[in-house]
């Protein structure tokens, strides 16, 4: 069975229920902690009473600097949202480190931007280096992978598409809240991915809603394309794409052939014009709530709850 670890700023915890027991461990990076798997075992298996979770102040298991790459429309519901026909080639793009943040920590609006959007995702911690050239197969993700963790990869839309920048619409800190926990998986539980269920909400209403079968590029095949050209070592972060339901959708058709005709700030000034009207997006005020769990709770990554606040 999997082991939820929690990070606070006295050090590690294994989470057992609603108490958690402090890992006895010099580890001080997500690496370091992995590599001492023993001590979270021994945690585990204490029988101390331990700390109420409650009592306890979350902060990203995935400790800085790291690696943090994303994967660009890998749900087919995306796709469909953001108008791609056929096939989906497989794109990879890279978020500063700085922009992680913990399960609780608020994320900050810029001044400048007034689109923010949210995209939940499966969040793949590596467990051991993944050097450029490997091909990953299924039975080898317990190899690579050592855990998961819940990612939000929040957007600034307007900067993403007016000026085609990924890596800075998603790198402003605070835009990938981490958490709470990080689930170091057993070599069985890899047989259960595709049961994950990824959901976001906002306010409480139900946004994004979707299993890991809607998966465009699986695990083990983004692994090895990603191999192509990068290589990743333990402790760096994979953020596995997002559902649909983001406040992020195609135009219409008919709006989109008009749009292609018009000169580029043309038509981006008439297409946030028309976004202006979408309730969906983040405002100061609203609150995330972010869960990835499979039905059984055999594999549960918590509950990560983020307010959304204007920058000073």
């Amino acid at each position: 069975m999997s082991t939820n670890v929690l990070r606070t700023a006295d050090g590690w915890w294994v989470v057992l229920g609603e108490r958690a027991v402090q890992v006895d461990t010099k580890a001080a990076t997500t690496a370091e902690l992995i590599a001492d798997r023993a001590a979270v075992r021994e945690a585990a298996a204490s029988g101390e009473p331990g700390t109420p979770v409650a009592d306890l102040v979350a902060l990203s298991p995935v400790t800085t600097p790291c690696r943090v790459v994303a994967q660009m429309v890998n749900y087919r519901s995306h796709a469909r949202d953001s108008g791609f026909k056929g096939d989906v080639p497989p794109t990879f793009f890279r978020k500063a480190s700085g922009s992680v943040s913990g399960p609780g920590d608020t994320v900050v609006r810029p001044s400048h931007v007034k689109f923010l959007d949210y995209e939940i995702e499966l969040g793949l911690v590596m467990g051991a280096p993944l050097p450029v050239g490997t091909v990953v197969e299924e039975r080898d993700l317990p190899s690579y992978v050592a855990g998961l963790v819940i990612t939000n990869d929040v957007s600034a839309r307007e900067v993403q598409l007016t000026k085609t920048q990924f890596y800075e619409s998603k790198s402003y800190p605070t835009f990938t809240p981490t958490g709470p926990y990080l689930t170091l998986l057993e070599p069985e539980d890899f047989a259960h991915l595709l049961d994950l269920r990824l959901k976001l909400s906002v306010n409480g209403e139900l946004r994004q809603d979707r299993t890991l079968a809607d998966m465009i590029v699986r695990p083990a095949r983004a692994l090895t394309l990603l191999a192509r050209f990068q290589t990743l070592d333990a402790g760096d972060l994979l953020l596995t794409g997002t559902p649909g339901g983001t406040a992020l959708k195609a135009p219409p058709k008919a709006v989109e052939k008009i749009g292609a005709l018009l000169p580029p700030a043309v038509k981006w000034k008439a297409f946030f014009k028309s976004q202006a009207k979408n309730p969906h997006y983040l405002s100061p005020g609203d609150v995330i709530t972010a869960t990835i769990a499979t039905p059984d709770g055999r594999i549960d990554l918590g509950e990560q709850r983020t307010p959304v606040a204007a920058a000073n």
